[in-house]
Formats: C-alpha cells, structure tokens, sequence
C-alpha cells in the first residue's frame, strides 16, 4: 500500500507542479474545477445518492455558480456599459466574502470533532442538508484556489499544496514512529496527537523555510513573518482536522475509500480531503495579513 502511494505521488507530484507554474490562471481554475467535479461524483456516493440524475443536477449545481464567477470580472464590466454604472466596477472585491462561510464551518467542525467525536459521529443529518455541505465546502475549494493562484501568483500556491503535503507526511511517519495518544479513536484510530505534532512542526519548518529561500518575492514585503508562519501552523491544524470530518463521513457511509481512482490513496476525496478545508482557510489568513500590513 506504502509503495503505490509513492509511486502515484512520484507520478501526480510532477503533475501538479507543472500545472501551477505553467498554465495560465484560467486554465488552471478550469484543472481545478474538473478535480472539484471529480470530487462531487464521490461526494454524492459518499451520502448515498445513487439516482443518476441527482448526482447530475448536484454536479450542474456546481457548474452553473463556477462558470458565473469565472466570468465575475466580464459580467461587471458588461453591467457597467449596460447600466450606465460605472462604480458596479468597485464590487469586483465582493467575492472575498463568500470566504467567510466556509472558514466558519470548518472551525465550527474542528471545534465539534475536538470536543464530541461520537457526537458527530452519530449525527444524523438529511440528505438535503449532506448535499448542502458538499456544495458549500467543494465550491469554496475550488473558488479560492483558485484565486489564490490568479492574485498570489504560483509560488504562494505551490507553497500552500507542499504545506498541506508535508504535514500529511509528516503526520503520517510521526504517528508510525511516535505514535501514543489517539487523537480521535471513535472517529480515526490511525491518527495520534504526535502524528498531529510531527505535522504542526513540519509545516512550521516548512514555513521558516519558504520565508529564508523565497525572501525575494513580491509580496512578503507585506507580510509580517510572524503572522505568516501562524497562518501556516493553524491552516495545518484545520487540514488535521478537515481530514477528520471525511473520516466521519466514510464512517458513517460504512466505506474505507471515497473511490479507487488514485492507487494506494484511494478516491480523489481521498486525496484532497485535507487540501479542501485548508484552502479557504489560508486564502482568507493571506487576505488578512494583506489587511493588517
């Protein structure tokens, strides 16, 4: 299992760099928006909606709102010539807060999983309020990632995605070697507190590192390191706690894998099950750090 994670790494690492520094933002939001697609094929098996034509208007749900706010920036202009109105223009930055949102729940959802693990387990919720929060959570993901490459440029991006990609390996090796505590037995029993511990630190490291080795780019004059390297630490913590939430979801789905398309990892939820919750997360930290400085 170990040897086909790595070797599907080793083939969708090179992949995914290649994607951030070389294709243009457009084309990347599109990547992106089929990866997010994907994801909702899984998401709606993962809640036990098997009507073809459900999982269809749940993928259209998402379709419809991505290919408008793709276009956000056009449409204003069109109602500015349109209209007469030339101050709608000023309305462009409203798109930051739907951010809001989803950084709410995925706190609330840490805040919940730390302190009820069987409560969270065993809460029943409709199939209408599951659809509801996979609409939510996949459509931020994809919003903000990609707004984070278009006006933070490929370096922070990539930064972000080996974040996220060190503390889970970093997590994973600490828990092996280290591992005592169970973090959450009810709801992962894999996961330890010094699993979770190695990941703080190594994304903690990784942070340090990124700030001493990209001291030129365009941007950390206005970022204070401090607030940075926090920033890191706690969007690491709700990737922890992100990937908790799909356990649950698998737990209570009665499933070990949301998929089987990626070998050794599983479905693509599988993969990016940490990446969804940290996204809005740390788009919303680098917004506010811009804000303060």
């Amino acid at each position: 299992m170990l040897l086909q994670r790595i070797i599907t790494a080793l083939i969708l690492v090179p992949l995914v760099v290649v994607a951030v520094f070389q294709l243009p933002s457009e084309y990347f939001s599109l990547l992106i928006g089929l990866i997010t697609l994907l994801a909702a094929w899984e998401w709606t098996n993962l809640i036990g909606i098997n009507s073809l034509l459900k999982r269809s208007l749940f993928l259209l749900a998402l379709i419809l709102p991505m290919f408008w706010l793709h276009f956000w920036t056009q449409f204003l202009e069109l109602a500015a010539q349109v209209l007469d109105w030339p101050d709608v223009r000023d309305y462009s930055g409203a798109l930051e807060w739907l951010v809001v949102a989803p950084v709410l729940f995925w706190i609330l959802t840490m805040l919940l999983i730390r302190n009820a693990p069987e409560g969270v387990l065993n809460l029943k919720l409709k199939s209408r309020y599951k659809v509801l929060i996979g609409w939510l959570i996949l459509f931020t993901t994809w919003l903000f990632l990609s707004r984070l490459r278009a006006f933070y440029g490929s370096e922070m991006t990539l930064y972000f995605l080996i974040l996220i990609w060190v503390a889970d390996i970093a997590a994973y090796f600490a828990g092996k070697k280290f591992g005592k505590t169970k973090l959450s037995p009810e709801i992962s029993p894999g996961k330890t507190v010094q699993g979770m511990y190695g990941a703080l630190l190594a994304g903690t490291l990784w942070a340090i590192a990124f700030i001493g080795y990209y001291s030129y780019i365009d941007g950390f004059n206005w970022m204070r390191v401090s607030d940075f390297v926090l920033l890191s630490i706690l969007t690491v913590l709700i990737s922890i706690y992100g990937d908790l939430f799909f356990s649950v979801v698998k737990r209570q789905r009665g499933v070990k894998d949301t998929g089987s398309l990626l070998p050794g990892h599983g479905g693509i939820l599988d993969r990016i099950d940490s990446l969804i919750a940290a996204a809005p997360f740390f788009y919303a930290g680098i917004v506010v750090i811009g804000l303060m400085s």
